[in-house]
C-alpha cells in the first residue's frame, strides 16, 4: 500500500488559492505526525486539530433527497460522513483542476 501511496508532506495550515482563507489541513485517517515538534508536542497538538476540524461550528450537515447533487472543495473542506442512514446511496468522485491551496 505504501508503494501505491507513499507518505506525503504538505503545510498544516493552508491558504485557499481564491478566497484566500486559512485551513487546517490534517485528517485523522492519513496524518501520522506534525514535522519539527516534539513526540509530547504531537500526542498533545494531533489530537486538538483532529477535533476541532469536526467542530460543529464548521459542520454543514445536508440532508439527501431523490436527486440530490452536493459539491464541496476538497482544498478547504474535509469530508466527514455520519453513518445515520441505512438507504444504498450512489456516489461519484469528481477532481476538478485548478491550483492547489498553498
Amino acid at each position: 500500500m505504501q508503494r501505491a501511496c507513499p507518505p506525503v508532506r504538505h503545510r498544516v495550515a493552508v491558504t485557499h488559492p481564491e478566497t484566500g482563507r486559512k485551513a487546517l489541513f490534517v485528517n485523522r485517517n492519513s496524518t501520522t505526525h506534525l514535522e519539527d515538534v516534539t513526540e509530547r508536542e504531537n500526542d498533545l497538538l494531533l489530537p486538538f486539530l483532529f477535533d476541532h476540524v469536526r467542530s460543529p461550528e464548521f459542520q454543514c450537515r445536508f440532508h439527501w433527497e431523490p436527486g440530490s447533487i452536493v459539491f464541496w472543495d476538497n482544498r478547504a473542506v474535509q469530508h466527514y460522513a455520519v453513518a445515520d442512514y441505512y438507504e444504498r446511496r450512489v456516489m461519484r468522485r469528481v477532481t476538478i483542476a485548478g491550483p492547489p491551496a498553498r
